[in-house]
């Protein structure tokens, strides 16, 4: 007993109201459906991201094996015509190898643009 009163025992705080146990459960089950929508969203846009690096990395070989021709035909004596073009200042043409060149800007657009982002 302190100042007249007297405590009892058992638990402090706010007691839990009488939640109904079906409306419990069916938020749960939303709050589940909805996490499983996100997690299916994420998945869904990391595997476009992943597509996305994938085609750029084969472009990006494509222009190294397009490099490697040059040089290796340069080491014979031998001057590309695409390499003439540029140096005539003839860039109208594009060159034979098919080779693309892929910015990090025009790259870093591009994945915003797909994803909805910006």
């Amino acid at each position: 007993m302190v100042g007249g009163k007297v405590k009892k025992p058992g638990k402090r705080g706010r007691k839990p109201a009488k939640i109904d146990l079906k409306a419990k459960l069916e938020r749960s089950r939303q709050s589940a459906r909805e996490c499983r929508a996100r997690k299916k969203l994420r998945y869904q846009y990391l595997e476009e991201l992943v597509s996305s690096k994938e085609r750029a990395i084969c472009a990006l070989r494509e222009e190294l094996e397009m490099y490697k021709q040059w040089c290796s035909a340069m080491d014979q004596g031998k001057i590309p015509s695409e390499i003439k073009a540029l140096l005539t200042g003839d860039e109208q043409k594009p060159p034979q190898g098919g080779g693309i060149k892929v910015s990090k800007n025009n790259k870093n657009n591009n994945n915003a643009s797909t994803n909805g982002q910006s």
